[in-house]
């Protein structure tokens, strides 16, 4: 059993965590990081962020715990076509995994970077990794990191990180500024007909 102190944070990619893993560390908690995001859009998009999460790693001197499963075709094949419906599978897939891990390697509580964000459902997510803190008898650690956010963004870019424009999925691939979707596509080799239609205010 690991200490008390001890604390799984799962980083959904690397500038978000900048911030809570500071947090967390003048709190006293000694972090372990936690990789799982297997729906990112396109594949060498995840394999960017992975990548970006291994750098943030190495600069923090974090030990971070890869998932290396890429299931994002299953799960748009789960047929949900509503955004809250999308987001809520995405944030169970990730925390019901997280919490899995925590407790398989010894954490009694795990949190998420997720929390950062202000364009993210916090109520959803904390709901949703309360269910799974529980299934797998560890606690989740609620902490609203989303006014540090900027501050994170400005930690990442001085320490070089990727700063991605959307979240991570298809469909927020779609969402995103036109300038920045365009440039997207074309460095992915994709245009507008790979994307759901209904994204692309068709």
């Amino acid at each position: 059993m690991t200490h008390p102190d001890q604390l799984l944070l799962h980083m959904c990619c690397g500038p978000c965590a900048e911030y809570p893993l500071e947090q967390l560390r003048l709190q006293g908690y000694e972090v372990s990081g936690y990789f799982y995001n297997p729906n990112i859009h396109p594949q060498q998009e995840w394999e960017t962020r992975l990548a970006n999460v291994r750098r943030l790693a190495e600069l923090k001197h974090l030990t971070v715990y890869e998932n290396a499963e890429y299931r994002e075709q299953q799960w748009r094949d789960y047929g949900c076509t509503a955004r809250s419906g999308q987001c809520q599978i995405c944030y169970a897939l990730r925390m019901n995994a997280a919490a899995q891990f925590a407790a398989q390697q010894g954490f009694r509580q795990f949190t998420t970077s997720l929390l950062v964000s202000p364009y993210q459902n916090y109520e959803a997510i904390v709901r949703t990794a309360r269910l799974a803190a529980r299934r797998y008898g560890i606690s989740f650690l609620e902490q609203d990191f989303r006014s540090g956010y900027r501050k994170g963004q400005e930690m990442a870019k001085a320490d070089g990180l990727y700063r991605q424009k959307y979240c991570g999925c298809i469909f927020s691939l779609g969402e995103t500024k036109p300038k920045y979707r365009d440039r997207y596509l074309e460095s992915f080799g994709l245009d507008l007909a790979d994307l759901p239609r209904r994204l692309t205010g068709q």
